[in-house]
């Protein structure tokens, strides 16, 4: 994934992103799954989904006529290294994440 700094921050900024992202943080849900869990409309959530997948945010995996989501918890690790590099990249915490980013 190419990072996008300006994707990534608008797509964590939401509220209601965030709470997507902590629901699909472990395990896959449908968007009917996530409707259900958050009590929002389906095409509230779609819009929503929409974004992080653009921004890299979440996996997906079609099965059938259902699509399910499920954090991508590498790129949102990749992303957050990224944002440490660009802003403090002589300090002790980015050369750890450093390693992570180039395991």
């Amino acid at each position: 994934m190419k990072f996008n700094p300006v994707l990534f921050a608008k797509a964590i900024a939401d509220e209601t992103r965030q709470k997507i992202m902590s629901e699909c943080c472990c395990c896959w849900l449908s968007v009917g799954e996530i409707v259900e869990k958050m009590n929002v409309s389906q095409p509230t959530v779609s819009h929503h989904l929409a974004i992080l997948r653009e921004a890299g945010l979440v996996n997906v995996r079609e099965e059938g006529k259902q699509t399910f989501y499920s954090l991508n918890q590498e790129n949102i690790t990749v992303c957050c290294g990224e944002l440490m590099l660009k802003f403090a990249p002589e300090e002790e915490a980015t050369k750890t994440v450093l390693k992570v980013i180039n395991q």
